[in-house]
């Protein structure tokens, strides 16, 4: 009985999250069970759907067609109704304007056989075959044949109807190259529409009938031309990098859509004509992993629309735009099935995009020379809180701190932490909204603002550094960036969550987190908050796409929330612990559920070299999309118990007067301190230690994490040279160091 409770609860908690994700899919029902189900488009009047399928156990040994019936609440495979040949392969098929009949493509005038499928090529690349035997026909619902459209020498598919019944739009080598045609209804006049080199296919019409969306792959090196024709002479073609592109349906007007890279692919257009969808595995970083997607037809606001799964493909729309066909193989019962879903599709949902040239104008002001790095205290940190409340103010939101927006703050400085005589005052200021949604409960969203200045606190990584200006771009303009971001589609959105948002910016915390120490003490006092959201670096996601979030073991919760939400493609390393570098630790002190996103240190960090032009603007806009709805999941929950980490934020810190000069990961490893940065010409440096090393044993003392760090270097005096023992992967080394 536990192991059913324990399934049906997982079943329930996947659902959970793939409503909550797939906000624009409702109602989503699979139509077909087994086999190969794809390219299911619908019947004018929408009461039909015709694909292509393969499946054994229903004869289809290769590609034939299928028209189903919309007419039953549950489907089954002997729903599906042949009416193709069944001979040969066919693919795209595409109902007629008068319902009663299909195009399609087919090989069974060449042979009645199933054209073999490409062997597998000494290079490994995937290919698509392109069967010069393909052509097109027209056929009764009967499955008889009634015209053939094309008899041209080589491949003749992907024939699509234009709404108004006027044109078909279908793909051909008759030329040489495959390229897109254009010919009437009835098969008369027939017209080349695009021409460059390259595969230009899988067309569809706007719902005017004036213009064509079609993926295009099109070689632009010598060495990809040249492959590009000798594969296309072999009747083959690599569908790995495709983008998506619009013509007039004279051929004029051709212009690039999309330019995501990898193979953007399927697109179909939307009922309003303004945005398309479209299936793209751009985001991945690792495998197979296709979903649909949605752009502007400028190629802006690129929206994930599903999640679920490792393949979602060939959407399209029902002629009145309220349901949606899509091939997936969510819930597949065998490898490499691929099955036909349908949904209701919610067009007015608005859905909240981050505005990538705000988060590049945001970054680009704070790290700008003019202010100076946006030392705690200085006129660049002065420049900067007027800008922030200058942003906050036009989205009017209501200030937090009574009738201000700013609050300031005295603390003094260490100027050498290992020195109590080294002491320097300084000022702060914390700038703060309040989103008011009339809720019980509160979520504080926020990011420092403040930097290293000229380095005179002596906080750089760089050695002689001094009165050099360290801008801060990542660290953390780009946090702050996505706080703002945050504030816009919270109070924008047409959505009243059942929460307040407090959108807080700190000052002070490169020296200490000064800031946010201020504002939770305050906001405790005045507001129930229930969680508290950090974004501290979050401008550099590398190429891998790895995101770390901290903070995840602070409530039962977080865990699902953030697995929920992830963008396709992401790589998460999960931090349970609620204490870090940075100013979540302020909150979780407080006994508040934290989270802290964080995208790494960087060769840049702490230098004067982190400057904006080195920010990955796509990646913070898939974070900020991602923090997004992982605000509003946390305001849906009723409860968000707290709950201590395995970091306890209690042991007591030993007191020590030597230094490696490291900034040492809080994120748990299975033995032993991760290694973040290292800072140049200090002891770690010159004893070889590089990021990502893990420190095991300093002399003869064990390095378990980063308290066990702490108490092994307060064995040590300043002049003692010792052993650094460590970790480069799978190398275990041994170093002399000298503090």
């Amino acid at each position: 009985m536990r192991n059913i409770y324990t399934l049906l609860l997982l079943l329930l908690i996947c659902l959970t999250s793939s409503q909550a994700q797939e906000s624009h899919l409702q109602n989503i029902q699979q139509l077909t069970f087994g086999g190969d189900n794809a390219e299911a488009y619908f019947s004018p009047d929408g009461s039909k759907l015709v694909m292509q399928v393969t499946n054994p156990e229903i004869g289809a040994e290769c590609d034939q067609i299928y028209i189903l019936e919309l007419n039953k609440d549950n489907y089954s495979t002997s729903d599906l109704q042949l009416v193709s040949t069944g001979k040969g392969r066919t693919t795209c098929a595409f109902f007629m304007p008068d319902g009663e009949h299909i195009i399609y493509a087919s090989t069974h005038a060449a042979d009645d056989a199933c054209p073999p499928k490409p062997a597998p090529r000494a290079d490994g690349k995937y290919v698509w075959p392109i069967y010069d035997s393909f052509d097109i026909y027209k056929a009764n619902l009967k499955g008889e044949i009634v015209e053939q459209y094309t008899n041209t020498p080589g491949y003749d598919a992907e024939a699509v109807v234009s709404p108004d019944g006027k044109y078909i739009a279908f793909t051909s080598t008759r030329n040489g190259d495959l390229d897109i045609y254009l010919m009437d209804i009835d098969g008369t006049n027939v017209r080349q529409i695009t021409d460059g080199l390259g595969y230009d296919g899988g067309a569809f019409f706007t719902h005017d009938s004036k213009q064509l969306i079609f993926r295009s792959s099109r070689p632009q090196t010598a060495e990809d031309i040249a492959e590009y024709k000798q594969l296309l002479k072999e009747n083959l073609v690599t569908p790995t990098e495709m983008e998506l592109y619009m013509v007039n349906i004279d051929g004029s007007n051709l212009r690039k859509i999309t330019d995501l890279g990898k193979a953007n692919w399927s697109p179909y257009m939307h009922p309003t004509d303004d945005r398309i969808i479209f299936s793209s595995n751009h985001h991945s970083t690792r495998g197979y992993d296709f979903q649909l997607y949605s752009v502007d037809t400028t190629g802006k606001n690129v929206e994930q629309i599903t999640y679920q799964s490792q393949f979602n493909a060939f959407p399209m729309f029902s002629p009145d735009g309220k349901k949606i066909a899509f091939s997936s193989n969510r819930g597949i019962a065998k490898d490499r099935e691929t099955n036909v879903f349908i949904a209701d599709w919610l067009p007015g949902k608005t859905t909240q995009l981050p505005n990538d040239k705000e988060l590049k104008n945001t970054i680009q002001f704070l790290a700008h020379d003019k202010l100076e790095g946006r030392l705690a205290g200085s006129k660049g940190e002065k420049l900067a809180a007027r800008y922030i409340k200058n942003k906050l103010k036009l989205l009017n939101l209501a200030p937090y701190f009574g009738k201000s927006y700013t609050d300031k703050f005295d603390y003094n400085v260490k100027l050498n932490p290992h020195s109590s005589t080294e002491i320097t005052k300084s000022k702060g200021t914390n700038v703060a909204a309040f989103l008011d949604n009339k809720a019980d409960k509160t979520i504080v969203i926020g990011a420092h603002y403040d930097h290293l200045g000229r380095n005179e606190h002596h906080q750089s990584t760089l050695a002689n550094s001094d009165n050099l200006i360290h801008n801060g771009a990542d660290d953390n303009a780009s946090g702050v960036a996505a706080v703002l971001e945050m504030a816009r589609m919270l109070s924008t959105n047409d959505v009243k969550e059942d929460a307040n948002y407090v959108f807080a910016f700190f000052s002070g915390e490169e020296d200490g987190l000064i800031g946010s120490k201020e504002i939770a003490n305050e906001l405790t006092e005045k507001q129930n908050v229930v969680a508290m959201i950090n974004l501290d670096m979050v401008g550099r996601l590398n190429k891998d796409k790895e995101l770390t979030v901290g903070g995840v073991g602070t409530s039962p919760s977080l865990q699902t929330i953030i697995e929920q939400y992830k963008p396709a493609g992401f790589n998460t390393a999960v931090d349970s612990s609620g204490v870090g570098p940075s100013d979540h630790t302020s909150f979780y002190l407080k006994d508040i559920p934290v989270l802290f996103f964080f995208t790494g240190t960087h060769e840049d960090y702490h230098k004067p070299s982190d400057d904006a032009d080195k920010i990955n603007y796509t990646g913070l806009s898939n974070i900020v999309q991602y923090v997004y709805g992982v605000a509003q999941e946390l305001a849906l929950q009723s409860e968000l118990p707290f709950q201590q980490t395995k970091t306890s934020s209690q042991k007591a810190v030993p007191d020590y007067k030597v230094t490696l000069g490291i900034m040492p990961s809080y994120a748990e490893t299975t033995n032993g301190l991760k290694v973040d940065g290292v800072i140049e010409d200090r002891p770690g440096f010159k004893a070889g230690l590089q990021q990502g090393d893990i420190i095991t044993k300093i002399g003869d003392c064990e390095v378990s994490d980063i308290y066990g760090y702490m108490d092994c270097l307060s064995k040590f005096q300043p002049g003692q040279t010792t052993t650094i023992e460590f970790f480069r992967g799978d190398e275990e080394i041994s170093n002399k160091v000298t503090f």
